[in-house]
């Protein structure tokens, strides 16, 4: 077994392990990245042959966290890890998007890469690792990777910089980004912000590149101690010079031409494989067959080539535009008239369809991973539907992108939503892509804080998004090269970068790159960032025209939730047994009621529509945590009647004993005579035992003395009133009290006589 151990030392003394060599060493390339407690297992398959019909490059990674890792049992029916959750598609993107691009033109085999959490400290984010821990695995393989890569957290705390945090520093960060990169080129950042400046950000990345360099040379002393520099062969491509200088000729001047017309997406598109078509005319049918698919590529590196010097020698583009203009915009809201919020935000011939819907914390997503639970009060759903782009397909499940492009407008958004206490709101945004052609994902960020606008959600700021391309001369790329605003669909996949920035008027929010091209300066870099700035002010003043704040008020149909705290000590009680309680007072007003404890004080939620049931359920519960008060007077329920009194509920939950004695000022034979169970009664609170809760009461005490009347005597209690009943209070066993008390009674009041006086049914009661 031959196992090598590299170790990556962090500026804070944390170490990275890196080993390979011992486990799975069937798969292609494996290795094991440690942190701490922390462990990641990657391994890297690649298939023998290429797929007949395959020119992409087909790969797949998955990152999948184990529950075992954490000592934990797997929620659900089936106690075991299922499908990946959207947590780990959206790290398996990570993953992806830097290593894709690092393959050979020509190179088409079945990739396959699985990154597993295996083991996980509670404070360590393991997604810092994964990127690293995938490209350890591609070292250790025979394949072509051009790599290596690796990828961390950088977040900025408390005005520092630190290179991947643990989750307990990250409450006090106010930048985070992921950023992955060879030793030379940065290939991918991703993160939120609370509105820095694009200075900043640029800072964040440098900082972190620093540190990724270190990784890459560690990964290739690895390479060199394992002797795998020889890369094994695989199925080139086939080439046919003549038939690609005859392709040049035939499309390129037409490419040209026709990219020059502006015309519509799907004319465009329509006349480019109208271009095609007529060059495959000229092939002999016997030929045809074989020829196409090199017709196909060469074609589209014609069309590709056309477009890309249109823009660099002229400024033109697809559609006409300037460089740094963006698309006419239209918006609209309140469109949906039964939603919580709505509205349309449509870029040139991209167009969103925003809503929101508001409920309460039971309609908060619940967030069960392996490291990460809790409840997500905001959260955004992207859907990309075929129709979008014209595509005559069914509609099938939601796929990673729609999860990469949901999260990267939730994160654009969630720093100016209110949160709880100040908003006790659950809130969803829904974007429905209706069409497409660029950056539907910002057309949701735009979209989304119009729709929460017009519900009434008070964002502290509106937001705004916009996706930038680039351009380069491959020869010269920092100093020849075009900065496209608002990108189309074509531009995205024809150009050298993508980058989506969104933001208020302050300071970014969120960000997202993907770099295709080497070499480029950290200043390209800053003049792109400072032209995406004016493009998404540009766009935060062309909605802002549609409404400029959120309204004041949420719409009548709106459920309203009347937050309030109460002593953490009442909890229980407004539960109750069971959840009696609650569903009992849910049942009789009709509303929702949620109750948390938060920072050692209770924390109830009230939402319904009806101001009525609003005001029944909260005095409801202001009665169940109320405090009895000596000398006070009640209106109560009667809930029982025993031979020697009753006993009232005065508050939600609160009863007391209403002795016989205490019904009336003359002489009371049976409590019937006066009460029976389910009566109303006024009360007054005679006494309150402190320590054991009971209540005494008087009925007697709110009626008027009537003349003449002379109180008679009683005899002490020697040991005290032991009857007790609800709230502490003893009964009488023999009338379906407490068997604890059955002693024999001396007087129509239930006294007890003392002990060894002998008992006399014929005795009067003496006064």
């Amino acid at each position: 077994m031959n196992v090598i151990t590299k170790q990556i030392l962090l500026d804070d003394g944390r170490t990275i392990e890196i080993e390979t060599g011992r486990l799975a060493k069937q798969a292609d390339g494996s290795a094991v990245v440690k942190m701490g407690g922390t462990m990641l297992l990657a391994t890297v398959t690649a298939a023998k042959e290429v797929k007949e019909g395959t020119d992409f490059m087909p790969l797949t990674v998955d990152y999948k966290e184990k529950y075992y890792s954490a000592g934990r049992y797997p929620g659900g029916f089936m106690k075991r890890e299922g499908k990946s959750s959207d947590y780990e598609i959206l790290i398996s993107r990570l993953i992806d998007r830097p290593i894709r691009p690092l393959w050979p033109d020509d190179f088409h085999l079945e990739v396959f890469v699985n990154v597993w959490l295996i083991s996980a400290e509670n404070d360590i984010q393991p997604d810092a690792l994964a990127g690293l821990a995938a490209s350890c695995a591609l070292a250790t393989s025979d394949l072509p990777f051009g790599g290596p890569i690796s990828e961390v957290r950088v977040a900025r705390i408390n005005g520092q910089f630190k290179i991947n945090p643990n989750f307990s520093e990250m409450a006090a960060s106010d930048l985070e980004l992921m950023v992955a990169a060879t030793e030379e080129n940065i290939m991918m950042v991703e993160g939120e912000m609370k509105e820095v400046s694009e200075h900043d950000m640029l800072e964040a990345i440098k900082f972190a590149h620093e540190e990724i360099k270190k990784h890459c040379r560690i990964q290739k002393e690895l390479i060199a101690e394992l002797g795998n520099d020889v890369k094994r062969d695989y199925p080139h491509d086939v080439e046919d010079e003549d038939l690609r200088k005859a392709v040049h000729e035939a499309c390129y001047n037409k490419c040209l031409e026709l990219a020059k017309s502006a015309k519509p997406k799907h004319e465009r598109e329509d006349g480019f494989n109208a271009i095609r078509d007529e060059f495959l005319a000229t092939i002999p049918e016997e030929e045809l067959e074989e020829k196409e698919p090199l017709v196909n590529r060469y074609f589209g590196h014609e069309q590709k080539e056309a477009m890309r010097n249109m823009i660099l020698d002229e400024g033109l583009r697809l559609d006409g535009r300037k460089t740094d203009e963006v698309r006419p915009i239209w918006c609209a809201v309140d469109y949906l008239p039964c939603a919580h919020g709505s509205a349309i935000f449509t870029r040139g011939e991209t167009q969103s369809l925003a809503t929101v819907t508001l409920g309460t914390k039971l309609d908060m997503k619940e967030m069960d991973e392996v490291l990460i639970q809790g409840d997500q009060q905001f959260v955004l759903h992207y859907n990309f539907p075929p129709f979008a782009t014209g595509d005559a397909k069914p509609q099938r499940g939601v796929g990673r992108r729609e999860i990469g492009h949901g999260n990267l407008a939730m994160r654009a958004l969630k720093p100016v939503i209110p949160m709880m206490p100040e908003n006790p709101y659950a809130v969803r945004v829904v974007s429905d892509i209706l069409e497409s052609n660029g950056s539907s994902s910002m057309a949701s960020v735009c979209g989304g804080c119009l729709a929460l606008m017009d519900a009434g959600v008070q964002i502290t700021k509106p937001v705004a998004g916009v996706a930038m391309g680039l351009i380069t001369d491959e020869k010269d790329p920092n100093n020849r090269y075009a900065i496209l605003t608002d990108i189309l669909g074509d531009e995205d996949h024809l150009g050298d970068m993508d980058f989506k920035v969104t933001g208020t008027k302050d300071g970014i929010t969120a960000t997202q790159m993907d770099i295709k091209v080497d070499g480029l300066s950290y200043d390209v870099l800053a003049k792109a960032l400072e032209q995406a700035r004016q493009g998404r002010m540009h766009i935060m003043g062309e909605m802002l025209k549609t409404i400029d704040k959120p309204r004041e008020d949420y719409k009548p149909f709106v459920p309203r939730i009347k937050s309030f705290e109460v002593d953490k000590e009442f909890i229980g009680a407004i539960i109750g047994k069971g959840g009696e309680t609650i569903q009992k007072i849910q049942a009789e007003t009709g509303a929702v009621i949620n109750i948390d404890e938060i920072d050692g004080k209770g924390v109830v939620d009230i939402a319904t529509n009806d101001a009525e049931a609003m005001q029944k359920a909260y005095d409801w519960i202001m009665g169940i945590c109320a405090v009895p008060e000596v000398g006070e007077v009640y209106h109560g329920k009667v809930t029982s009647i025993l031979e020697f009194g009753a006993f009232v509920e005065i508050l939600p939950g609160k009863e007391g004993l209403l002795h016989i004695s205490e019904l009336d000022w003359g002489k009371t034979e049976k409590v019937e005579d006066i009460l029976h169970e389910g009566d109303e009664v006024d009360v007054k609170l005679l006494e309150l035992d402190a320590k054991t809760g009971k209540l005494r009461l008087s009925r007697r005490a709110l009626l008027e003395k009537p003349e003449g009347y002379v109180e008679p005597v009683r005899r002490p209690r020697p040991n005290g009133d032991r009857r007790e009943g609800r709230n502490g209070e003893r009964r009488d066993d023999r009338r379906g009290g407490d068997r604890r008390d059955s002693r024999p009674r001396n007087n129509d009041r239930g006294e007890r006589r003392p002990r060894g006086e002998r008992h006399s049914d014929n005795k009067p009661a003496e006064e």
